[in-house]
């Protein structure tokens, strides 16, 4: 099908595009079309120029560090040599004086409370009204659903299973008692509660008890005397436990109470990068339209379920009585971030008067901040007027003064304060890690965030040494010098920058959506580590999450953190080439099928589906959350053992044809539905020269060398659009 596009200057806009932009975007804000498209041209002509420049120092960078491994194989390896040699090609910078982050009006779920963050994608208004949601859920049903409680024959059927439940206020009693502690009491004994001159009394028959620390009680709802719910605090996180006689979870309850409300996913990404398909003008302005919704307050999405219909749409802010008696709300809603995609890549929904497509980094840019000016106006999301922009797939800080200078623009065109726009750097590049204090230094007045996440790290690791030698499985990673270097390095560098109180310092997600307990048993490490906040894979796994951070105080944890010794810049820059090589056939098989298998079932979602992030069963059928970073990962993996000989393309291609049996076999019962309205899953096996999908993840493979940075959006656009095309 092909895109029509109306003139705009020098500028080619699609016409779908400009349609969004006039009648729903700039509707009612200050911006008329003709001011946005004048400042959007005149700034897009200035800074993509920049832009190719910036590519094309990353190329320059990485054929250098290619040509050095080349050229230095045979003899051994000198890592003083290394290093100097990065710092005279510019890729390590000299490290400034120290300084502190400088960034004003950052809402508290940035600086002051610590909390579970979700990573939603935004083409998909459901899921993301279900994540903007979850910054309130359930204990109770988070608890009865997930593997924590251990299941009967009656809890895996459809049948409520009274001993389970029984288990389940069982947890939240203990929870209670560690937290909220009475004084000679538990929570276990009690039969009512009320508020009496401010203060909780909680009643055993007709004796009275208070918490041991009575500063704990913020409020209630309902009446005083019989209130409807009570409302706690520990660590800056609220609770509020439900009384309602009529409930069935309270017939079980001795007390009344119906369920123990958790204040749950503190902040959440919307994303529109690792996490959607979005390729051309079409799919951009769905996800547009629902960030726009969302900073509007006005996304709804209706959806069928078991033959009924339902509507969702964002929940109200919660109402309650403080103990001054005072009527006060709460956030209802978590605070609502936007990734924009990176410097990389493209969009053919605007041509440029040179010929090329408009940087997709910049379109984000304009259009996400413009659809912010809306709650800039009401205050729903942010109270402080401040837009948060997570910004992944920066090298070094040349780049992220780029950014910093894209925001600048923006602004200028928008008519909004400088420094409105805060900036999240996601510090997942070699370069930007190894540069991490001259990175924040550049964005100084606008960082709230960095991140570590060790999956996406790990392919530009492996991109960028892939010529010093064959790497370590991907399992060993995880114990790797660099890794712990990379992760305590980036706690470190945050908090002597000044981020504690002030910006969040992010871990990475919890992939496995399914294992709840072995969360909670694991993830405390994010928080020990000085993370104030860490990514998880639902709503219910952020009300489990939350948990986590009433047991741990995370701003004391950095102030311990703070005094030990950082992390040595030499460790970061160990290469992880293994030592050795001479595993067995059925260890490097078993390593390339694990790798083919979710390499295949994510990107046969991606090619036919536009499905940009899956829960992909690996080969031992455990479903692990998959998006770009991991596909990058395996596939710069499995190319690097190709080019040093462990294994070779045949065997690859033999165990990618094996592989993507298994995966049309896991995936045989999928309806699939397309957003054309086609259905029904389209094997891989069928036709392995006809799949589209399964060529894209041949070529992610066998091409990954050649790719920039070893970014697999390229092949994944291009073949994305070609699928689109066909099915249209």
């Amino acid at each position: 099908m092909r895109k029509k596009y109306i003139n705009i200057k020098s500028l080619k806009v699609s016409s779908d595009l400009v349609q969004f932009v006039n009648d729903e975007l700039l509707k009612e804000t200050e911006i008329s079309p003709e001011n946005f498209w004048s400042g959007f041209e005149k700034t897009v002509n200035e800074l993509a120029p920049k832009n190719r420049k910036l590519l094309r120092i990353r190329k320059d960078l990485q054929n250098k560090i290619n040509d050095w491994h080349i050229k230095n194989k045979e003899s051994e390896f000198n890592f003083e040599e290394y290093k100097k040699f990065l710092i005279e090609i510019g890729y390590l910078k000299n490290e400034g004086p120290d300084f502190q982050i400088e960034t004003k009006d950052v809402d508290d779920e940035i600086a002051k409370i610590a909390g579970p963050q979700l990573v939603v994608p935004i083409m998909n208004a459901r899921y993301a009204l279900n994540a903007a949601n979850a910054r309130w859920m359930s204990l109770y049903d988070s608890l009865y659903g997930t593997d924590i409680i251990e299941q009967s024959e009656d809890s895996v059927s459809e049948r409520y299973d009274p001993l389970r439940g029984e288990m389940v206020i069982k947890y939240g009693r203990d929870f209670l008692d560690k937290y909220f502690p009475l004084k000679e009491l538990s929570w276990k004994k009690i039969t009512n509660f009320s508020v009496k001159d401010g203060k909780l009394k909680i009643l055993r028959g007709t004796d009275l008890v208070s918490l041991i620390d009575e500063d704990k009680f913020i409020g209630h709802r309902g009446d005083s005397d019989n209130p409807s719910a009570i409302i706690l605090k520990n660590n800056n996180l609220h609770i509020e436990i439900l009384k309602d006689s009529r409930a069935f979870a309270a017939q079980q309850d001795h007390a009344g109470i119906s369920d123990i409300i958790v204040e749950s996913a503190i902040s959440t990404i919307c994303d529109n990068e690792d996490s959607v398909a979005a390729v051309d003008s079409e799919d951009k302005i769905i996800c547009y339209r629902n960030w726009l919704g969302l900073m509007r307050g006005d996304l709804k999405s209706k959806f069928e379920k078991n033959g009924k219909l339902y509507e969702r749409k964002l929940n109200p802010n919660r109402s309650y009585i403080s103990k001054d008696g005072i009527g006060l709300k709460l956030h209802g809603r978590s605070l609502l971030l936007v990734r924009n995609v990176g410097h990389l890549m493209t969009n053919p929904s605007i041509i440029l008067n040179d010929g090329n497509e408009v940087p997709e980094g910049i379109l984000d840019a304009f259009i996400t901040t413009a659809a912010a000016l809306h709650d800039l106006k009401k205050k729903n999301n942010s109270k402080t007027g401040s837009v948060y922009i997570v910004k992944p797939k920066m090298h070094g800080p040349d780049e992220t003064a780029f950014t910093d200078l894209i925001f600048s623009k923006v602004e200028e065109v928008l008519g909004l304060k400088k420094y409105t726009c805060k900036i999240g750097i996601m510090d997942e590049e070699r370069r930007t890690s190894s540069n991490l204090k001259e990175c924040i230094r550049s964005l100084k007045n606008r960082v709230f965030f960095i991140n570590t996440g060790f999956l996406d790290r790990t392919g530009d690791e492996i991109h960028t040494s892939m010529m010093a030698g064959p790497m370590i499985k991907k399992g060993e990673m995880k114990s790797s010098k660099w890794i712990t270097a990379y992760e305590n390095r980036n706690v470190d560098v945050g908090l002597k920058c000044g981020f504690s109180g002030k910006a969040q310092i992010g871990k990475g997600m919890w992939a496995m959506p399914d294992k709840m307990k072995d969360m909670m048993e694991q993830k405390t490490g994010h928080l020990k580590a000085g993370a104030n906040c860490a990514w998880v894979p639902s709503p219910t796994a952020a009300a489990l999450h939350a948990l986590h951070y009433h047991e741990i105080n995370i701003f004391d944890e950095q102030k311990k953190i703070l005094n030990r010794n950082q992390a040595k810049l030499d460790d970061l820059l160990t290469i992880p080439v293994a030592d050795r090589t001479n595993w067995s056939v059925e260890e490097i098989n078993n390593e390339i099928s694990n790798s083919a298998q979710t390499l295949l079932g994510y990107v046969v979602r991606w090619i036919d589906q536009g499905v940009g992030c899956s829960k992909v069963p690996d080969i031992n059928n455990i479903g692990l959350m998959e998006d770009r970073a991991t596909l990058r990962i395996s596939s710069q993996h499995i190319a690097n053992w190709i080019h040093h000989g462990i294994t070779t393309k045949i065997q690859v291609t033999e165990i990618m044809k094996n592989m993507a049996k298994i995966v049309d076999k896991q995936n045989e019962k999928d309806p699939a539905h397309n957003r054309s309205g086609r259905s029904g899953y389209t094997k891989m096996s069928e036709d392995f020269e006809k799949s589209i999908a399964f060529k894209t993840a041949c070529d992610l493979v066998f091409k990954a060398i050649e790719q920039p940075s070893g970014y697999t959006e390229p092949l994944l656009h291009i073949n994305r659009l070609e699928k689109k095309s066909n099915l249209n």
